[in-house]
């Protein structure tokens, strides 16, 4: 059942899921960065600023929470309807929701309600950022041929350094554009705002693929009624193993690209300009290393290059804040480029692919999104909170931050070896 692999088609298809994924993660990802930079003094202006920085995270968690949700429900429609389908509809949940988050009052204005139309927005967020991933990472692998799935589906993948790159330049050209008290009273909403736009551009070019051949093939004979229960039933053990390969991934990233600013800022004191350039520069680098990590393990497998990541990142974490803490330009870009572009990139590059080629294609939509979203709340929508809270317990210490990446390390190079090698096989 392996797909023709058209490369005119797949060409279409791999363009149109990483730009529609490069607009849904920059919606998603300008609210970690205001989160980190913003919201405490918006929408939590009565708290202590040390507090008011975690309940600040605390509404940016709930979008994870809500990712499994979306995970479920676009799932069952995804491997019932089809895969395109739900791409727009997710797109279009993202880019509505994006743009309401520009418009909250703020506290000060309406009061609680203004952190509850925070929260409410987010975990709209969620569902659509948790719908979405399954689709677009699915057209890529069901329409490629059998030794170039990992490259293909690394290109979606690719959308997620995008999108950050895209929120975080943005966010930065209007911080460095405005003065302060411009930028925190309105300049902030702006980029939130431009996300309609985007969402535009997105929408067409998702309306003009075709629909994954893989599953067409699935439709002319029998779909899942209920592809949840038949995925947990059929593939209970990849589930649990892909949340767990997925944790150390989603944990550093979230460490590397939303804590780390707060930290950098408010702990050590640095320029939010100086973080937020190396953080661009370190998405930049890796939106050019995770398609070359995804290509190798087309040739070397998708555990071996895996491994790699998991590993790297948890040997890396104390020499992380070393470099951090030198507060030495060079030193944060070296750290950042390193953490995101190796570490993160060689988990993330093969991860589409393996993930996928983990289920059937009757409930792939479904059983590569459990596996991927179940794990977000507990990794990367919590780490930014437990960050905060072990350096709050340390006294602005880092290395209880260090040694729960650590764990989190180990705990995916134990499942991604307990899982079986997909590279190989053809997919049905």
């Amino acid at each position: 059942m392996e797909p023709a692999g058209d490369p005119k088609l797949l060409r279409r298809v791999i363009a149109a899921s990483f730009i529609g994924t490069t607009i849904e993660w920059y919606d998603f990802f300008l609210y970690s960065t205001a989160a980190a930079l913003v919201f405490n003094k918006q929408y939590f202006p009565e708290l202590d600023p040390a507090v008011g920085t975690m309940a600040a995270f605390g509404t940016y968690a709930v979008g994870f929470f809500a990712r499994p949700l979306g995970g479920i429900i676009f799932g069952h429609f995804g491997d019932r309807i089809g895969r395109k389908s739900m791409l727009v509809t997710t797109l279009l949940l993202m880019g509505i929701s994006t743009f309401l988050v520009g418009l909250v009052p703020t506290y000060n204005s309406i009061g609680v309600a203004a952190p509850i139309l925070l929260v409410v927005l987010r975990f709209i967020q969620g569902i659509g950022v948790g719908g979405e991933w399954g689709g677009a990472v699915l057209m890529a692998v069901e329409h490629s041929s059998g030794g170039r799935r990992g490259l293909s589906a690394s290109w979606p993948q690719a959308g997620v350094p995008a999108g950050l790159l895209l929120s975080t330049g943005v966010f930065y050209a209007f911080s460095k554009g405005l003065t302060d008290a411009q930028f925190e009273d309105w300049g902030w909403r702006v980029p939130f705002l431009l996300g309609a736009l985007l969402v535009g551009v997105g929408l067409f070019i998702r309306l003009n693929i075709f629909e994954s051949p893989l599953f067409e093939k699935v439709k002319e004979t029998k779909v899942a009624k209920l592809p949840i229960l038949d995925a947990i039933k059929s593939h209970p053990r990849n589930i649990l193993l892909a949340m767990g390969a997925r944790f150390a991934e989603n944990v550093f990233f979230y460490v590397f690209s939303a804590w780390i600013l707060d930290y950098g800022v408010k702990k050590l004191g640095m320029s939010s300009s100086l973080m937020l350039n190396a953080l661009m520069v370190a998405a930049a680098v890796e939106l050019c290393t995770v398609p070359v990590f995804g290509a190798l393990s087309d040739r070397l497998g998708r555990r071996p290059v895996y491994i790699f990541g998991a590993t790297f990142s948890g040997l890396f974490a104390f020499p992380f804040f070393w470099l951090i803490e030198t507060q030495s330009e060079p030193c944060i870009y070296l750290a950042l480029i390193l953490g995101l572009a190796v570490g993160h990139a060689a988990m993330y590059g093969p991860q589409a692919a393996f993930f996928s080629e983990l289920f059937g294609t009757k409930v792939r939509y479904t059983g590569a999104s459990l596996g991927y979203q179940l794990a977000s709340p507990l990794a990367g929508g919590l780490a930014p909170i437990i960050a905060a809270a072990l350096v709050q317990q340390a006294h602005g210490g880092s290395w209880g931050v260090a040694a729960y990446m650590i764990f989190s390390a180990a705990l995916t190079v134990l499942c991604v070896y307990l899982a079986a090698e997909t590279s190989k096989g053809a997919l049905e």
